[in-house]
């Protein structure tokens, strides 16, 4: 056909007498004068001149800035864009209709396209440069068109072109949208005054991007960008180069960030609070808050959604168009209108394209837009429950009224629960709109028979809540199951040296497995319900399409077509979506609801009334200087209504040192609190002299350390000053410590400072106390956890020297007696009330007796030590090291262990092989843990999803033969009945088939899934608990405790579904692929560009996706560390008035994590729009190879059908395929656990062998002891020799680090003995079973460690003895009278870690615990450390006693055997002068072993120094 621009079968087209402007293909030809201006004016701007530099759209973002009315004008320009795109297609399909080929009616529709993309790119160039003058050009190009455009359709009017005539249409559209682009441009010259002004006006970019910080650019990116996410490809395509770190994520916009969100919803809180203020029984909303706050993107991302919603239905419409159009031809004349426009196959194929392009959009939109106001309102959330939580009183925590894991449950759980409800509401005024539709287009269709299928929809849906319900119910259990399993493994991980020690770890291995038992019974009942779940949204479409088939042929004369089957397949599966995810939103929605209930009534009533601020009082005159705090008539409870303390009248002098002094449990940590406003006060006034009130420091007796380095924990937000700071770590002792930590003070502690001794905790709290520069100081028993020397060091250098030099008040709680002659104040307290008050000397004239009973336990007078201290602490070696550096190595090893497969081959390019690493997925991995849930369920697996997929692809390529074969035969013959019952019963079978099939996969998934679980933990818990105690001690208990928490969770709850939606989306993927090959193979031909784009695609985002979700997780445990970290620190935080900086650091790290989840969501929004491009294309390509190769038709509409379910499905392989990817490093870390070798629990004797009363006389030879932690280790213990007759009480002493404790665990063969043995009653312990050999010794730990639990079970957890043995333990360790007073008695309730006994009680259950306990051989290392000295006189006393006992009485009952051994680790070397025999030891080797008599007649013996120290 001859091309020409007017055409060459018509002699008038060129004819111009009638006017120029009469001719309509000079008029055609006019309107391609702006077109060409523009591009000729632009392209030298865009290309070659000036804007050369800013037409890379990689221009710095602080310079970009949005024109006056920015979104209109692209907005305006799509639209252009389409109707170009229409016109077109209109100039196209008229031409097509024409004898020559017309170039007029599509050439300058095709310019003006081109026109418009330059436009629009240009604008682009020309705002991100902030150059407005060059908008000229544009201006003069919209006044052109808007022009040419308007004598067109004058022409068209005085041609009587009737208003039907699409082209007339697509003018006056054209019309109006040049004329408001037009008016746009004058807007931005009004506004801007770039041209015909005097003075331009200067415009500064948002502050956001004046800050270089700021990466998050979703808010100030264009309208296309915006949409398309493009701004994102920088991020993820580096990703592929460099893994995304926090600062390449950047802070979050001002608009986002939490503080901001805060204001708004605390704002909107306070509105409603003042409508309610006069209606006393009324709360004030807060949904109505947080919809004042947040309403209007959840309104814009429901329009968005409704606009997705709508376009959805293109889909089966344009599926029925094209199958009609495309086997009946239709022929048309020269102007079109718009119904013989879209009878043309190839438009509605090309619409069907625009529509999906469009409506994947504005669903991402929608998707993105509830996510960001989502993390708004989590941010706010956040702050809220902060603010809350900063104003607990002390007794909502100590009486368990408000526990660490309900705070840790509000923080994790229900703020991203009310977020995801946020992110499904749209869906909640979507769905009847959807529903409805569906309903009508499939009555449209096929008429009353569609009825049927939507009644089957809509009667199984209720089952669909019922299941979503149940789920729920499931979900909670399973949680409370995990949470009570957690809190049993926590405690068997802190307890674990003590559970070795006394062979308890099979009792405590089976209450563990016990609970996983309930747990897994639970997670069973999940799993049925999930699998039920994802079976109803499979069959629910199958059975609706059965039923509705099968009507409508037995109903229905006429033949059911292809485009009926497949238009109407298609809107089941549009309906089944909202009725299933309705009845997610709905649970949702009453979840969300249910927690706002709790949320109110937790943390928003533990406000003021229970914890007030100390009063802010004015300044009073009857107060003077030398006093700086006074009680008076003092009556103050824990929240009980009870007085704890009663009768409080004191005062404390300022510049003095006051101590406070009593017995266990008498109050005097009470006191302080009650000074600090932690306690409420029943009666009486707390006086504070107005300058001390905001300046206090202090160090409460159990350490509380942040989760940062040991100089931030010491200066504690004060400004650093070299010279006071190491005056202050020399005054605690700390210099050593610091200087065996891998990184100095720059080394990370906390876990709780679990990598630090006890000691060293309690010094840097005590550090953190003296650094601050404030008028008082209180410390609570700071010298508990120290030995006598680093005590003496911290009074001499710290308190005496440090303090009072600068004549600060001191408040200093202890048990050392020996110092109160220091002291210028004492307070001594008994039983909650004050005993007596005065100066030493006051004490000894007024009360003489209680003078003399300090006296006789005061064991040393107050002289300075003789030696030089720096040598005494040269000796903290090895044990700080072991838990301090090893922690570091043992991270870094299994960080390197995850990194990726051990046989990974070396590589020159060591950057190219860590690249390859990240992209490569870790098949490995997913075998092992598809193999842990066993072959049988793996087979069973693959071989039902491909039967299962098969079947389905069986149904509807049954459909289509079927609708192809009536609708070629005659309707009225016996044989078409036959065949319509032959064809329906075979349809019938297949979608029963399939149901079953769809059931049988779903619950296999589930089922291999919960197996592999069960294995997993099975053999992690029995690894881990038979573990070496050297793993224990260079492992960090968090590390080992999220291999229990957040690893197993994955694996048991999250692993199962995201396979088996990987495997449904990928195969159906590929049978859908297949299925549109099948029918139009020409399509395999496309399909290789869409697939390398595919490929490159899910490339790029799996590395990101992982980086990013691994940033998520990586920022929220921070963030849940600073509230739990808040609520344990709220005494001192709130003592050293640190709230502000606190919260503003919570503020931080709630952005930081929010900002890592919105990259997160961007991303994948990132992923889906591409995917669903990608989905687009094909849906085209598949549309355009069918018309034009006119395939069979009921293939024909099968293709399209198919093509259409890649576009949902494609993003999901993706997304599933990173999810997974991310999910078995779970696996990757619970297995590196797999690995490690166990203890040899096995002994070459068989246990039958060791006699039933061994060891029964006690005698010990250790002969030539060589003992190490780690075969790569020196010796803690070299060559040591020593003989222990039967009944020998031995004292072995020496410095820290001297090897006592060393010595200890050679005897529970806890450590490596490779040299030497040790033979107790002519057994050499490391032949025994190890069991055998713990279970036959005692001892009696430094750290006193309980368990949740009852009292009883504490002491006899193996429940071997009777009531009268445990009442009789606790008599000797005088706890008798105080469990008798405690509900319940024996079985009095014993929280977690016995929080709810003091310290010092705690130790005296350990006690008692070991005299429960029939053994000869006890061993006590350090036992009473945090008692005071009274009790420890009267428990050495009674221990001396008891054992002697034993000797002399044969048929003592306490303990069976006639002999018994004890040894005693002491720092107190008094203790010990009573012992039998001394042994003391320096660096693993015994330096003098003898009795105490012999021993301290050698005046230059070391253990007659050291008595001499401590006398």
């Amino acid at each position: 056909m001859k091309a020409a621009f007017c055409g060459n079968d018509n002699a008038s087209a060129y004819d111009i007498s009638a006017g120029v402007l009469k001719n309509v293909c000079f008029v055609d030809a006019l309107n391609l004068v702006p077109h060409v201006f523009l591009l000729f004016i632009t392209f030298p701007i865009l290309f070659i001149g000036w804007g050369s530099q800013s037409s890379k759209v990689q221009i710095h973002h602080n310079t970009w800035l949005h024109f006056p009315g920015h979104n209109l004008r692209w907005i305006l320009t799509f639209t252009l864009l389409f109707v170009h795109v229409c016109e077109i297609a209109e100039g196209i399909v008229s031409d097509a209709n024409m004898k020559s080929r017309h170039l007029h009616l599509f050439l300058p529709a095709m310019m003006g396209f081109v026109a418009a993309t330059t436009a629009i790119v240009y604008y682009h160039n020309i705002e991100t440069s902030n150059f407005p003058k060059l908008l000229l050009a544009l201006f003069l190009y919209w006044i052109m068109a808007f022009v040419t455009k308007t004598i067109k359709l004058v022409r068209y009017c005085e041609d009587g072109v009737p208003f039907s005539q699409l082209r007339f249409c697509i003018t006056g559209i054209m019309v109006i949208l040049y004329g408001l682009l037009m008016a746009v441009e004058i807007n931005v010259i009004r506004v801007r005054r770039y041209v015909f002004f005097m003075n331009p006006q200067k415009v500064k970019p948002p502050e956001d991007l004046q800050d270089l910080g700021v990466r998050f650019l979703q808010p100030f990116v264009n309208l296309l960008s915006k949409a398309t996410y493009w701004w994102m490809n920088t991020l993820i395509i580096s990703a592929h180069k460099k893994p995304i770190d926090l600062k390449a994520i950047g802070k979050l916009p001002i608009a986002m960030r939490a503080l901001t969100n805060y204001v708004c919803l605390k704002e909107a809180y306070e509105e409603q609070k003042k409508k309610v203020a006069n209606q006393p029984n009324k709360i004030p909303s807060i949904w109505l808050a947080m919809y004042r706050a947040f309403g209007r993107p959840i309104l814009l991302s429901s329009t968005f959604r409704y606009l997705a919603d709508l376009l959805g239905f293109a889909g089966p419409l344009c599926i029925s168009g094209i199958w009609i159009r495309n086997t009946t031809r239709t022929t048309s004349t020269s102007y079109l209108s718009s119904q013989d426009f879209l009878k043309n196959a190839y438009v509605l194929a090309v619409l069907l394209f625009l529509a999906l392009i469009l409506q994947r959009t504005f669903l991402q939109a929608s998707y993105y837009v509830t996510i960001e106001t989502g993390i708004n309102l989590r941010g706010a959330l956040l702050a809220m429950i902060y603010n809350k939580i900063l104003r607990l009183s002390t007794s909502n925590l100590s009486m368990g009224e408000m526990t660490l894991g309900q705070i840790n449950n509000l923080v994790a759980i229900e703020t991203n629960q009310l977020m995801w409800f946020l992110f499904l509401c749209p869906n909640l005024w979507a769905m009847p709109v959807q529903i409805i539709m569906g309903v009508i287009l499939l009555y449209n269709l096929l008429r009353v028979s569609a009825l049927v299928g939507a009644a089957v929809i809509v009667l199984l849906a209720p089952i669909q809540y019922f299941i979503a319900t149940k789920l729920a119910e499931a979900q909670k259990s399973t949680l409370d199951y995990s949470t009570e399993r957690l809190k049993k493994t926590n405690e068997i991980l802190k307890g674990i040296k003590l559970l070795k020690l006394y062979a308890w770890e099979h009792i405590f291995c089976t209450s563990v497995e016990e609970t996983r038992t309930k747990e897994l019974i639970s997670l069973k009942t999940f799993a049925l319900y999930t699998s039920l779940s994802i079976f109803m949204n499979a069959a629910i479409p199958i059975a609706a399409v059965l039923a509705t088939f099968v009507t409508y042929e037995y109903q229905n004369e006429a033949t059911l077509q292809p485009y009926q089957a497949f238009a109407s397949l298609s809107l089941f599966h549009i309906l089944v979506t909202p009725l299933f995810l309705l009845s997610t939103v709905v649970r949702f929605a009453v979840k969300a609801h249910v927690d706002k209930a709790i949320n109110r009534k937790q943390p928003l009533r533990h406000q003021l009334d229970s914890y007030e601020q100390p009063p802010r009082r004015q300044p009073r005159p009857f107060e003077t200087d030398d006093i700086a705090i006074k009680v008076t008539n003092g009556y103050f409870s824990w929240g009980s209504g009870l007085a704890t303390l009663s009768n409080i009248n004191i005062r404390i002098p300022t510049g003095q040192m006051t101590m406070i002094v009593g017995q266990v449990g008498c109050g005097k940590s009470s006191l302080l609190l009650a000074i600090l406003g932690e306690m409420q006060t029943l009666e009486g006034k707390v006086h504070w002299n107005n300058r001390n009130r905001y300046s206090v420091a202090y160090a409460a007796q159990k350490p509380w350390l942040l989760n940062a380095t040991v100089e931030e924990n010491i200066i504690f937000g004060s400004p650093f000053n070299k010279q006071r700071y190491k005056a202050v770590t020399d005054a605690c002792s700390l210099q050593p410590d610091i200087d065996l930590l891998p990184f100095g003070d720059q080394t990370e502690i906390g876990e709780r400072g679990i990598n630090l001794s006890g000691g060293q905790r309690q010094r840097i709290c005590v550090a953190r106390a003296l650094y601050q520069n404030t008028n008082i100081i209180v410390l609570d028993d700071p010298f508990s956890a120290l030995d006598i020397h680093l005590s003496d060091h911290l009074m001499q250098e710290g308190i005496l020297k440090f303090l009072q030099e600068d004549k600060r008040t001191l408040i200093l709680v202890t048990h050392k007696l020996q110092y109160l002659p220091h002291a210028d104040w004492i307070i001594a307290m008994k039983d909650g009330y004050v005993l007596r008050e005065g100066t030493l000397k006051d004490i000894q004239t007024k009360d003489v007796e209680l003078y003399e009973h300090w006296k006789t336990l005061m064991n040393r007078q107050d002289q300075e030590l003789e030696k030089d201290m720096e040598t005494d602490q040269t000796t903290l070696e090895r044990k700080t090291l072991r838990r301090a550096m090893y922690p570091r190595e043992s991270k870094a090893q299994l960080e390197d262990e995850d990194e990726e497969e051990e046989e990974e081959e070396d590589d020159d390019d060591n950057m190219s092989t860590v690249m390859r690493l990240r992209t490569k997925m870790p098949w490995r991995t997913c075998w092992r843990y598809l193999t842990s849930g066993g072959f049988f369920l793996l087979f069973l697996m693959i071989f039902s999803k491909l039967l299962k997929h098969s079947v389905i692809v069986a149904i509807d390529y049954w459909l289509a033969r079927w609708t192809s074969m009536e609708n070629k035969t005659g309707d009225s013959t016996d044989l078409n009945r036959e065949s319509k019952s032959y064809h329906v019963a075979v349809f019938s079978m297949l979608c029963g088939a399939g149901i079953v099939l769809c059931l049988v996969t779903s619950l296999t998934v589930e089922w291999m899934g919960l197996t592999a679980a069960k294995n997993l933990h099975h053999n992690l818990l029995n690894k881990i608990i038979l573990g070496p105690i050297r793993f224990f001690d260079t492992t960090p208990l968090g590390l080992i405790l999220n291999r229990f928490s957040a690893d197993t969770n994955i694996i048991d709850q999250h692993i199962p579904p995201t396979l088996e939606s990987l495997t449904r989306s990928t195969l159906l993927c590929l049978s859908a692929i297949g299925m549109i090959s099948y029918a139009t193979p020409w399509f395999l031909v496309a399909l290789v560009p869409l697939g390398i784009a595919f490929y490159f695609i899910q490339k790029y985002f799996r590395v990101a996706s992982k980086d990013l979700q691994e940033l998520d997780d990586s920022t929220q445990l921070p963030l849940l560390c600073h509230f739990s970290e808040t609520a344990e620190g709220l005494t001192t935080i709130r003592a050293f008035r640190h709230e502000a900086r606190f919260k503003q650091h919570m503020l931080e790290l709630t952005d930081t994590n929010n900002i890592a989840y919105l990259f997160l969501s961007a991303a994948n929004r990132w992923l889906e729009v591409r995917t669903d491009y990608l989905g687009a294309c094909i849906v085209l390509t598949a549309a355009v190879t069918s018309i034009t190769y006119r395939s069979d038709s009921g293939l024909l509409g099968l293709g399209l059908l198919y093509a259409l379910t890649i576009t949902n499905y494609l993003n999901w392989v993706v997304r599933n395929l990173a999810d997974l990817e991310v999910q078995m490093g779970a696996v990757k870390k619970v297995n590196s656990f797999l690995t490690m070798e166990s203890e040899n629990y096995e002994g070459t004797m068989d246990p039958s062998q060791v006699p039933k009363d061994w060891p029964q006389e006690g005698e010990i030879k250790i002969e030539d002891l060589c003992v190490r932690y780690e075969n790569n280790l020196k010796p803690v213990l070299k060559h040591v020799k020593a003989y222990i007759k039967p009944g020998q009480k031995v004292g072995i002493c020496g410095r820290t680090g001297s090897g006592k404790s060393s010595l200890s665990l050679a005897f529970f063969r806890m450590v490596d003995i490779f040299d030497g043995k040790i033979v107790i009653d002519g057994i050499d312990i490391c032949k025994l079973p190890l069991h055998t050999l713990r279970s036959r010794l005692s001892i009696i730990l430094q750290d006193p460690i309980l368990f949740s639990g009852s009292i009883r079970f504490n002491l006899d957890p193996e429940c071997k003895c009777t009531d009268d043995r445990l009442w009789e333990a606790l008599e000797i360790a005088q706890l008798k009278n105080m469990v008798k007073s405690l509900p319940g008695g024996l079985d009095a309730v014993v929280t977690e870690g016995g929080e709810n006994f003091s310290v010092g009680q705690r130790q005296l259950f350990c006690l008692a615990r070991a005299f429960v306990r029939k053994s000869s051989i006890l061993i006590m290392d350090e036992a009473t450390a945090s008692i005071d000295m009274a009790t420890v006189s009267i428990s050495v006393t009674f221990w001396l006693h008891v054992l002697s006992s034993f000797v002399a009485d044969p048929s003592s009952y306490f303990f069976s055997p006639p002999t018994c051994s004890s040894f005693q680790h002491r720092h107190r070397v008094h203790t010990i002068l009573t012992a039998d025999l001394v042994i003391v030891m320096k660096r693993g080797n015994i330096l003098e072993n003898d009795t105490p008599e012999n021993l301290l007649s050698r005046e230059d013996g070391i253990f007659a120094s050291f008595v001499r120290a401590d006398m």
